[in-house]
């Protein structure tokens, strides 16, 4: 088995890495602050191909694999995880369209996303379900005009209300309200649409410079072409877009744990303490090379479920356990910089307090760990029932 990554990927994660250390880097504890999505910060790692790498050429794509977008996105989250989960829900979803949409819709919609321009975001996690997928209770309705009525709320979604956001891709129940069994489909829905609003930004935790609000579907009208892959097929769809983006989460945190790792390594040479460098303390060292072998854990297990993806190789256990040991260590690494940092790591002008506020989301979205450790226990064999 080789571990060492081909002279263009190695030059591709250099790029990118250079790049967000210059010039997202030093913006993050102000854009954490103001909790503002930076526009032209965004539209800055379009223009370096950050967005284009897992889309196919013929969509302006670089055609690479998820290997690659892997390496970017833990570039980025080494600068600014914020900036990175706004990258990364949008090549989730422009990846959704990109596989299951129509000739017409990849023509329309994908340009400009691809290329970074413009941003979207899918939404299926309503104010009263999220992973339970089959209690969301968004209606489509269909007229006997060819056109769908929508009506319903969603919560929690990233990437809806910026001023670059293009559509969003919607989860419905399709089926009639008097069905015995909920059947779902996914809307592409313009951010212009009549009947389709956002909700303020909430007040967060972390991930403060990402965009999240809710958003309000009320007789929302939408053609019969607006229905993204097969009719009531969206429920498979919107599993098949969180599966993709349990992988580029996990990057999130694999980047947010090196740059947690790079704090306390750096604050433990500079810091003196008791004489000499806190770094020679030995409980201090004990907690650095804790840390690093969390993170080298956290990157095999991430590198080799997308690598496996890459290969065609449907191994949900090892992508399930890339999400839940990356983003639980991103958070266990992140809070032994804090202790290392002291009472600075207390501090929200300490980047280790950002990293920890950032991180702690990770663990919830896209499948919580609770969820993740019962595919893994699937894949092991165990009966599971997910009712």
């Amino acid at each position: 088995m080789h571990f060492e990554l081909t002279p263009d990927q190695k030059d591709l994660q250099d790029q990118i890495h250079r790049f967000a250390q210059a010039e997202i880097a030093p913006k993050a504890e102000e854009l954490d602050r103001k909790g503002e999505f930076p526009v032209e910060l965004f539209q800055r790692v379009g223009e370096m191909g950050v967005m284009s790498i897992p889309f196919a050429q013929e969509l302006g794509g670089m055609g690479l694999g998820v290997f690659e977008s892997v390496l970017a996105i833990e570039a980025l989250a080494r600068a600014d995880q914020s900036i990175a989960v706004s990258t990364m829900v949008s090549m989730a979803t422009g990846l959704t369209v990109a596989r299951f949409g129509s000739k017409e819709q990849k023509q329309q919609w994908l340009p400009d996303i691809v290329a970074g321009r413009k941003i979207c975001a899918i939404a299926g996690t309503e104010p009263d379900a999220g992973s339970d997928t089959g209690g969301f209770t968004t209606q489509a309705t269909q007229l006997g005009n060819g056109q769908w009525s929508l009506s319903g709320e969603k919560a929690y979604i990233t990437n809806a209300g910026t001023p670059i956001s293009l559509f969003t891709l919607i989860l419905a129940i399709s089926s009639p309200k008097d069905a015995e069994r909920k059947k779902f489909s996914l809307f592409l829905t313009p951010n212009d649409a009549r009947g389709y609003t956002r909700g303020k930004g909430y007040n967060k935790m972390g991930w403060r410079s990402s965009d999240t609000r809710q958003l309000y579907l009320d007789d929302c009208q939408l053609g019969e072409d607006s229905v993204v892959g097969e009719l009531h097929g969206g429920r498979h769809l919107l599993h098949k877009g969180y599966q993709a983006a349990r992988i580029w989460l996990a990057a999130c945190s694999l980047g947010l744990a090196q740059a947690s790792l790079d704090h306390a390594l750096t604050y433990a040479k500079e810091r003196q303490a008791f004489g000499g460098p806190l770094g020679k303390l030995q409980l201090v060292q004990q907690m650095i090379a804790q840390m690093a072998l969390k993170v080298d854990t956290a990157r095999l297990l991430t590198y080799r479920a997308a690598w496996q993806i890459d290969q065609g190789i449907d191994d949900m256990g090892a992508l399930s356990m890339a999400k839940l040991g990356a983003t639980e260590i991103g958070t266990e690494v992140a809070n032994l910089a804090v202790q290392v940092s002291g009472g600075w790591g207390f501090m929200d002008d300490c980047p280790a307090s950002r990293y920890l506020r950032d991180n702690r989301i990770c663990t919830i979205g896209d499948g919580s760990s609770q969820i993740q450790t019962m595919l893994i226990a699937r894949a092991c064999g165990l009966d599971v029932d997910f009712t």
